[in-house]
């Protein structure tokens, strides 16, 4: 081709490449509408893809639905039904609602609850310092409620990547959110009701269309935000509390799972709860409502040894296309907890085997507690230092007696041991000796085990103490003396090392005038050396009620070991070489020995 021809050629080309799209301009590509791009609307549709007939949520949590991860008015993609493949563009609006215990936020996406702050409580630093940073429950990416609705026939309804419409009102002094939203056929409403100066929401769902009966899923949390000083300790917390209409209330904690490990518990349940160590969300059941009817919980993917995550959810019934729920979304306050009935006080079930006899023991001493604090105005460490000096008050009348009882059961020792020598070769008449010697004194054999019931009867205080430290918030953050939090343990060591040395004083005086025993003064030094490694990582606040209990004993011991060398001295049973010495002397013959003939 000649030179000439082709430049012209090349001209031509270009003309009509420029001049085309002016002269026949194209509609706009779907990478562009809106300035989505294409990626959001594939993201949209594989989401679709993903929502099945399985009542089991998937384990990774939803994209942009943390309270972080939400911006208000931020343009996103999502499916409008779940059986629909069609993306469209709606708007993520997150909505504040303030009260003066929290501030919740829930999303138009899904109608999820993605947050939860609790104005009155700061996180906590290492060593229990505060921060000024609310403690907020949910993780970065979490939801803490999330819906969805099963029908008969396997039609279901997930409602996590659903776009829903928000409708705020203010009735009665309650903040109200409406969230609607047409799904297929049928019409979803999502109600939030916030009562003020509370943790409590009141939660309605509702629907509309054909085949409206069936079950409501509600996700429950995968896990909390750890605003405490010890992290660690704080995550061996986290589990799923249920109560059952018929029996005690119970848990699933983390750890118990395997990854992928599925736990399924049938209701009826009057409440289910995920928590942490001080903070929890709830669901109870109105009481006009029935129960829950299942429990579904599957072991979440492991980091490291300690279980963070699991998921759960709870079934409900949907009645004429209606259910309805409360929730407690806050601090574990004794006082709220009983307010809202139900038994909730015991989403921490106490003492595992031994529940029923440590749980009432541990609702007993906290209520005391409270009590105190209220009555006397003072910081709960000296509160623990008045009931453990008024504990031992009480049971001094019962060590009292104990003790001396102790005393007599020595004192008779000798003449038990000389009835036993004598009747050796005859055991009932050795039983019925004894018998008498103990009748003769005022005992029975029983003696010996009531010289050791008060060393029992603190027990159940002491063990209920311990599980009232391991949850209770009203003592996180709570300074006494050089002690920055009497919930976390000494960080110098001064009060386990206390309690070993009033154990080894107590000891020492309960030693003083008895007779040499090697196995008692090993075990002297034993005990107490047993305590320090035993109390060393406890709360301080339970070392400070054991140490008081100790140094308030001491004074009793004291008078008792008095007592105990004054009876060595004029000892009140005299053994029978004394009385057989006793009666030669007196020109008379010895008891029990035949008289001799003249």
């Amino acid at each position: 081709m000649e030179p000439r021809r082709l430049a012209l050629a090349v001209v031509l080309m270009a003309a009509v490449l420029i001049i085309t799209p002016i002269l026949f301009p194209t509609a706009p590509t779907p990478d562009t509408i809106n300035g989505v791009g294409a990626d959001s609307a594939a993201a949209a549709m594989s989401g679709a893809a993903a929502i099945s007939d399985d009542l089991t949520p998937s384990a990774a949590p939803a994209q942009a639905t943390g309270a972080q991860g939400v911006t208000s008015g931020a343009p996103t993609t999502m499916m409008a039904t779940p059986d629909s493949l069609v993306a469209q563009v709606a708007r993520v609006d997150t909505a504040a609602v303030v009260t003066p215990l929290a501030t919740y936020r829930v999303s138009s996406l899904g109608a999820a609850l993605i947050s939860a702050e609790m104005q009155k409580y700061s996180a906590l630093e290492s060593g229990g310092k505060k921060t000024d940073r609310p403690v907020e429950l949910a993780q970065s990416g979490d939801r803490l409620l999330a819906w969805r609705m099963v029908f008969p026939g396997g039609d279901t309804l997930n409602l996590t990547q659903t776009p829903f419409n928000v409708e705020r009102t203010e009735v009665d002094g309650r903040t109200q959110l409406r969230y609607t939203a047409q799904v297929a056929q049928r019409a979803i409403g999502i109600t939030y009701s916030f009562l003020p100066d509370s943790y409590r929401v009141n939660i309605g769902a509702t629907v509309t269309g054909p085949n409206i009966d069936g079950y409501l899923l509600i996700d429950l949390p995968p896990g909390f935000r750890s605003s405490e000083a010890d992290s660690v300790e704080d995550r061996t917390h986290l589990s799923y509390a249920f109560k059952p209409e018929a029996r005690s209330a119970d848990l699933i904690d983390f750890g118990d799972l395997d990854p992928g490990e599925r736990d399924i518990v049938l209701g009826p349940f009057t409440w289910v709860v995920a928590k942490n160590k001080y903070f929890l969300l709830g669901l109870l059941v109105p009481p006009t409502e029935p129960g829950f009817v299942e429990l579904n919980v599957t072991g979440g993917a492991r980091e490291s040894k300690q279980a963070t995550r699991a998921t759960g959810h709870v079934v409900a019934n949907l009645r004429n296309g209606a259910a309805a729920v409360e929730v407690y979304a806050g601090p574990q306050e004794f006082k709220r907890m009983v307010a809202m009935g139900r038994e909730f006080e015991s989403a921490n079930p106490y003492g595992g085997f031994m529940q029923k006899i440590i749980q009432p023991f541990a609702t007993l001493v906290m209520k005391t507690l409270l009590w105190m604090k209220e009555t006397a105005g003072l910081s709960y460490g000296w509160v623990l230092v008045i009931f453990g000096v008024a504990v031992r008050l009480i049971l001094w009348p019962i060590n009292q007696r104990a003790m001396r009882t102790s005393l007599q059961m020595q004192q008779i020792q000798p003449e038990i041991q000389a009835v036993q020598a004598k009747h050796k070769g005859d055991p009932q008449k050795a039983q019925a000796e004894i018998m008498k010697v103990y009748a003769d004194h005022g005992l029975n054999p029983l003696s010996s085990l009531t010289g050791c019931l008060p060393m029992f009867i603190p027990l159940p205080v002491f063990f209920a103490l311990f599980f009232v430290f391991q949850n209770t918030i009203e003592f996180r953050g709570v300074p006494f003396l050089w002690l920055p939090d009497i919930s976390l343990k000494d960080p110098y060591y001064i009060l386990p090392i206390i309690v070993a040395a009033t154990a080894f004083l107590v000891s020492w005086i309960g030693l003083r005038s008895t007779p040499d025993n090697p196995q008692a003064r090993l075990m002297t030094y034993l005990i107490p050396g047993i305590m320090l490694i035993f109390f060393i990582n406890f709360a301080s606040g339970l070392n400070l009620y054991y140490a008081v209990q100790n140094i308030a004993s001491l004074p009793q011991q004291w008078l008792i070991a008095k007592e105990r060398q004054k009876m060595m001295k004029t000892p009140r049973v005299q053994t029978p070489a004394a009385v057989a010495a006793k009666a030669t002397k007196a020109g008379k013959p010895p008891r029990n020995e035949p008289k001799r003939l003249s």
